[in-house]
């Protein structure tokens, strides 16, 4: 125990943050304080004074029966109370109580002294909590803390006296009869405001009661469910009985699993049964602030640990929401707390209360927890600006209520200081309401109840924006009507009015959705969702262009989907989200055709921080290391990878649609993400190779990335180009496994078993297709090669196309020495000397070849049309062997192409570029474009490259075919000439003509 402070004492108050009712009730509580000052000279003194400190405790008394009352029971409280700091004093006496199960031998002592000692120290800790809280020497936060740190130590010693006991009477046999509780199995889950340390002053306490048959502490393994279930009815007597010195705390165990026909005490194999097949969405949210407060507790985190998946899901649900919304309307209807008041006025459970504070949280919790593990804290102040922090909602809401959360929190200890009752209302007297408005501060009843109704509104406005639904069928936009088979005509003009060009058929279209014709309608709950969602469905939809085709094919979107309860909630819960589900429609039918077959992907766009957050690679990485986490079995880390994979690019495909990211950032983003899946999977598959075949002695493998991957340009429908080299220790004949290979074939296998980890389908679909084909010797080449036989390869056998494709090359997983070695081998293959007639012969041949075997089927076809990305990309290429090779071979005096140079130093330009970025076709042109092309030519490459690709980037993300505007959705023609910079379809397609010429211009003067 810490030294005694010398701080924070009501003896030293220089003013009395309360008063009196009145100068008569004052001399009354003096009357019957002085007959104790004779043997507490720490009374004494204050009565002798005629300051702060004396007004201040006739006050408390005075505005308190039940604090007069202990304090005339127990003066020596009274005493310590009025001269120690609470911190101290309240802290030792929690050590005593946690202890007071043994005497100083150590022996235990009976029940009726255990009983006594643990009420004394309630009552203790009670007073000294409440004089310095109504000091304001500490506060509502102190003060439930230390309520909660007492109501841990009253149970962990109840139930170290209860063990011993059973130990002694041989019912048990403890692992360590001085510390009965460690390694005993028994878990005590403290609940509620127990759980997250947030006690009232008159709280009871929720508690679970489990034990773990497997610890082997009962000698009669038939009989340990009773013996447990009799220790726990003995605990609620120890805690809970009325004795002459009152009680310790209020014990319920109506929260266990099925109360009404279980046991006090649960088995923990039987709890987790239950709570995986039959836990209900108000046991996952009571069980967000469980925490173990007495007994095993390593036992009891372990026990939560596992509970995890069932509390926070990795996918949402939002149904889960609307039944914590429906326990609050109840609450409403049950208890009339329908208005806001003063007089009569439930703090917890009114409108405006503590409670719409804590759902507000909660329910983010259930949200946002299984996918961010920073959301899952206990106490209600610290999950609001945990919230703030993870931007789920802003700064000032969280402050708001953090402030009216604690304001409340004072008036409901106020209300329970008064005579210790588990009360929260506030009187319906004048009277009576003036002495809570006392103890709060205030001059008066009036002053109290304006700030009180203040707080009461500002925390219902804050509840009512994030769960105001409860709108009409017509929601305001007019008539809605879709029972029977005629058409309405009010109907129609509303959907007329609300911009839909052909109202009959949308109204027939929503009849069909109400008759549950789709597997999406069929139950009752997805007609109401989807019934509660039509009318703000149908002003979003009336607001697009096309609003008719928009809404044709979100109907073609339900008729697909297996079920639709999930997803009308998720939307019907988040109006923002309504409006990207209409652009998706109306846009994206690839995006459409993801969310229909996988909803979940949609859960991302609930992060309010999404169109903020750059996806760099950190970003994507901690996703990706979040969603991975307790995976170990093979199979799972696939799926899981496949899960987050699809998820990300839905995200970052969202982003794009939305002008959140430009394309080439998207690109980029996409690219990230590859690069981390792979590296993800080919550390599975490489544990997996360790485990059946051992490790190849010295072995290294790294994953070399190729084409778009290489060079940070993937769309969200690219395949992925890679090829995998190893090296191993020059002696290296097999691995050291149980069923050892030789590296040739150890390798090969490592490499098959990547291709199949990326791009096999499974439930959850596959990661990528994966070519192998621009490995050496292509697809006749072994699928894995040495670092030394790619080497070599490169340096006597590569073609020109294939160095071409070797400038895009970068490591992307794998080992990091073996990455580096392969990046330090492509640079010096690269760097040799060329003959510079015969790359440009080569170059030439090469694109003719592709123009003849691949023609291009129109202009929008910008990777294959004259002057589009091949072209662009074949003139970096040139560009990056051109200044890698430094000097030429001799070449011809009239080499046409000398008239492009501008007598830079290329070499130096090329050391300039940064070896991570110089695969990208952009960071080429522009390092070393200007040097040997010139700023005008170069600038003109760069923005077709960025009009071709952002085309591209649009396409592939939307559609899995081509770009045909005649077949195209509306939505996505507008976002094609959105990207272009375009005023229409017309005036992008003379766009895109013009400058194909030009680059084709440039490519001509490049080849001579």
């Amino acid at each position: 125990m810490k030294d005694t402070p010398d701080t924070g004492l009501i003896a030293d108050l220089t003013r009395s943050p309360i008063r009196a009712p009145s100068q008569a009730a004052a001399k009354s509580v003096a009357a019957d304080l002085k007959p104790l000052a004779a043997d507490h000279p720490e009374i004494a003194a204050i009565l002798a004074s005629a300051g702060a400190p004396r007004d201040f405790l006739l006050a408390a008394l005075a505005l308190s029966p039940y604090l007069r009352e202990t304090a005339l029971i127990d003066p020596r409280s009274l005493a310590l109370a009025l001269s120690l700091p609470a911190p101290y004093l309240v802290a030792r006496t929690i050590e005593e109580a946690r202890l007071c199960w043994k005497n100083g031998e150590g022996l235990p002592v009976g029940e009726s002294e255990l009983m006594g000692e643990l009420r004394r120290a309630k009552r203790r800790v009670s007073l000294t909590l409440a004089l310095h809280d109504l000091a304001r020497l500490i506060d509502a936060r102190h003060t439930t803390a230390a309520l909660s740190d007492l109501a841990d130590a009253a149970l962990a010693s109840a139930f170290d006296h209860l063990l011993r006991g059973g130990h002694e009477a041989g019912k048990l046999t403890l692992p360590d009869p001085e510390n009965p509780c460690e390694n005993s199995g028994l878990i005590v889950l403290g609940m509620g405001k127990h759980g997250a340390r947030e006690l009232n002053y008159s709280s009871d306490i929720d508690i679970v009661v489990f034990f773990d048959p497997d610890a082997g502490i009962a000698r009669d393994r038939d009989e340990v469910g009773e013996v447990f279930a009799r220790m726990v009815r003995r605990l609620v007597r120890i805690m809970q009985e009325r004795t002459g010195d009152g009680y310790v705390f209020r014990t319920d165990l109506r929260l266990r699993p099925d109360p009404g026909s279980t046991p006090l005490a649960f088995p923990v194999d039987a709890a987790m049964n239950y709570y995986e097949s039959r836990g209900q969405n108000w046991e996952r949210a009571a069980y967000i602030k469980a925490r173990p407060v007495a007994g095993d507790t390593g036992a009891g985190e372990r026990f939560l640990k596992e509970l995890v998946p069932f509390v926070f899901r990795k996918y949402l649900d939002f149904a889960a929401i609307s039944d914590i919304h429906s326990i609050k309307r109840q609450i409403h209807a049950h208890r009339g707390f329908g208005d806001i008041a003063v007089k009569g006025h439930n703090v917890k459970l009114g409108r405006g209360g503590i409670r719409e504070i804590e759902f507000f949280v909660q329910t983010q919790q259930l949200i946002a927890g299984g996918r961010m593990p920073k959301l899952r804290l206990r106490r209600t102040d610290e999950m609001l600006v945990a919230l703030a922090r993870a931007r789920w909602i802003d700064t000032t809401t969280a402050r708001l209520l953090v402030e009216s959360y604690w304001y409340l929190r004072d008036v409901e200890h106020r209300i329970q200081m008064v005579r210790d009752e588990q009360s929260h209302t506030l009187p319906e007297s004048e009277a009576e309401l003036a002495r809570i408005a006392l103890m709060m501060g205030d001059a008066d009843t009036a002053s109290f109840g304006q700030t009180y109704v203040a707080v009461l509104a500002r925390v219902e406005e804050c509840y009512a924006e994030l769960f105001e639904k409860e709108q009409g069928l017509s929601g305001g936009v007019g008539n809605l009507v879709f029972t029977g088979d005629d058409d309405d005509p009010g109907t129609l003009k509303t959907l007329a009015e609300l911009g839909f060009d052909r109202p009959s058929d949308i109204a027939r279209i929503i009849r069909t959705w109400h008759y549950g014709r789709y597997r999406a309608t069929q139950s009752v709950e997805a007609r109401e969702r989807l019934t509660e969602l039509t009318p703000e469905l149908l002003k979003v939809f009336g607001a697009t262009k096309r609003a008719d085709e928009a809404l044709i094919r979100f109907d073609a979107f339900l008729s697909g989907l297996p079920a639709g309860i999930q997803l009308f909630s998720l939307i019907g819960n988040n109006p923002g989200l309504m409006s990207l589900m209409v652009t998706i429609m109306a846009s994206a039918p690839r995006l459409a055709d993801i969310i229909s077959r996988k909803p979940h992907v949609f859960d991302g766009m609930l992060d309010p921080g999404l169109m903020a957050e750059l996806p760099t690679r950190d970003y994507l990485a901690e996703r990706l290391k979040t969603f991975l986490e307790g995976a170990r079995a093979y199979e799972e880390i696939l799926d899981r990878l496949r899960i987050v994979a699809l998820e990300q690019k839905f995200l970052i495909g969202v982003r794009l649609l939305t002008g959140a990211i430009s394309p080439e950032r998207a690109a980029r983003s996409f690219s990230h993400l590859a690069d981390l899946i792979i590296g993800a999977a080919l550390e599975a598959v490489a544990e997996g190779m360790e485990e059946a075949h051992g490790r190849v002695p010295g072995g290294r493998v790294a994953v070399l990335g190729m084409g778009k991957l290489g060079s940070y340009e993937l769309t969200a429908g690219s395949d992925v180009d890679i090829i995998l080299l190893y090296d191993h220790d020059a002696g290296a004949d097999e691995s050291d496994g149980v069923k050892p290979l030789d590296p040739v074939r150890y390798y090969t296998r490592m490499t098959q078993r990547l291709v199949t980890a990326l791009s096999a389908p499974t439930a959850e679909g596959i990661l990528y297709e994966v070519d192998l084909r621009l490995r050496p010797s292509g697809n006749k080449g072994p699928v894995a090669t040495s670092i030394r036989a790619f080497a070599k390869y490169q340096a006597e056998e590569a073609w020109t196309w294939e160095h071409m494709a070797l400038t895009r090359a970068r490591a992307v997983a794998g080992d990091a020495s073996l990455c580096g070695e392969a990046r330090a081998l492509i640079d010096e293959v690269l760097a040799k000397p060329r003959d510079r007639t015969k790359l440009l012969a080569d170059l030439t041949e090469m694109r003719d070849l592709i123009e003849q075997e691949k023609p291009p089927r129109d202009i929008w076809d910008v990777k294959l049309i004259p002057g589009g990305l091949i072209d662009i990309e074949f003139i970096a290429q040139y560009l990056s062997l051109s200044a890698r090779a430094g000097g030429w071979l001799p070449a011809p005096e009239d080499d046409e192409v000398t008239g492009l140079l501008v007598g830079a130093d290329v070499d130096q330009s090329f050391a300039a570029l940064d070896h991570n970025e110089c695969t990208s076709t952009d960071a080429t042109l522009k390092t070393l474009g200007p040097d040997v092309l010139g700023e005008e030519v170069t600038e003109t490459l760069r923005a077709a490259l960025a009009l071709w690709s952002g085309h591209a980037q649009i396409v592939r993300l939307c559609t899995e075919g081509d770009f045909a505007p005649k077949e195209a959705p509306a939505g996505l023609i507008d976002l094609v000439i959105r990207a272009g910079q375009a005023p229409d379809l017309a005036s992008l397609e003379t766009d895109f003509k013009s400058t194909s010429k030009r680059v084709r211009a440039v490519l001509r003067q490049v080849t001579g």
